[in-house]
């Protein structure tokens, strides 16, 4: 019996100390009703709902208005399409600047949610009467632990982050860090992922990236190498040339990936046996190789249609050979 009345007893002095803090409050301390921190505490609540919200709206209409806006384009839609870069191959330009935009816009949503219900929650315990210094203080002491153990994550997102930003390399180039070269499959804040020639994917920390060549952006270059006999006429064998490079920069297929007219740049070398004539040409990303195939084809063709001598390397001698062994 002497139990079951104290319990009674404790609950009913509970309820009624409760029933005067929602009621009065606490005058001698300042105190104010606990229904008013309550209404309080749920004003700021919705309060930060709503300004959360409203801040995401603003940052994807924003990102909306980045993405949908039309920049110009060194390719074309119509050499984009022939060149197939629509289907799975390199991005176009807008489509690139769409991820780019989207990515910056998840980045930046996720950091006005984290400010905003963060000192929201601040805000909430200083209602409750809670004194935030000891908080803030371990709070500062469990930033820097954290700071200390992870030094190696926040370097990653850093890196990352701004490597989203200044647009670095995006999904589908092909790119060449210190010790890998591929295609970027995967983009992320704290890893890139890249798949080789040979088809091995590749993990690479962002924070690990100090320097990276990117093979996909704005344009490329074909650089091809002919040598002819050093006893030829350089002045036809230069027309011969610039003829076949400006044929092959009309073929139908080459057409749409070439910037700009090929250019002969001239005589590049000669020793006592040949001359090494050098041509140039502007292409779309990725592509010079091709073209450069097509050049060196359409080159020996023309040179044995015409006469053009190349050089043959000189062989020693069965005899010589077996002496040197």
């Amino acid at each position: 019996m002497n139990t079951a009345r104290l319990w009674t007893d404790q609950l009913t002095t509970a309820w009624n100390e409760l029933i005067t803090w929602f009621l009065i409050g606490n005058p001698k301390e300042g105190q104010p009703p606990g229904y008013a921190t309550l209404l309080q505490i749920l004003l700021i609540i919705v309060l930060a709902l709503t300004l959360r919200w409203i801040t995401k709206r603003v940052i994807t209409q924003v990102i909306n208005g980045m993405a949908e806006a039309r920049q110009k384009e060194r390719l074309g839609e119509r050499k984009a399409a022939a060149l197939g870069l629509l289907n799975g191959g390199l991005l176009l330009p807008g489509e690139r600047r769409r991820q780019r935009a989207e990515a910056i816009g998840a980045i930046l949503r996720s950091i006005a949610s984290f400010v905003i219900m963060g000192v929201a929650t601040l805000m909430v315990l200083e209602k409750l009467g809670l004194n935030l210094a000891p908080v803030l203080a371990s709070a500062g002491v469990v930033g820097v632990a954290l700071g200390f153990g992870a030094q190696n994550l926040v370097k990653d997102f850093l890196a990352g982050v701004f490597m989203i930003l200044e647009d670095q390399f995006g999904v589908g180039d092909t790119i060449e860090l210190d010790k890998v070269s591929g295609t970027v499959e995967d983009v992320g804040l704290r890893t890139t992922r890249l798949r080789d020639a040979d088809g091995v994917v590749w993990y690479v920390r962002n924070g690990e990236i100090l320097r990276v060549g990117n093979k996909s952006q704005g344009w490329a270059r074909a650089i091809v190498d002919v040598q002819v006999d050093y006893s030829e006429d350089i002045d036809r064998v230069l027309e011969i040339v610039r003829n076949t490079a400006s044929q092959v920069a009309k073929d139908p297929d080459l057409e749409p990936v070439i910037l700009e007219e090929p250019e002969v740049t001239g005589v590049e070398s000669i020793t006592g046996e040949a001359m090494t004539i050098r041509v140039q040409v502007k292409t779309a990303p990725m592509q010079h190789s091709e073209v450069a195939r097509e050049l060196r084809v359409q080159l020996k063709q023309a040179f044995d249609r015409e006469g053009v001598k190349v050089p043959v390397p000189q062989r020693a001698p069965a005899g010589d050979a077996d002496a040197a062994v």
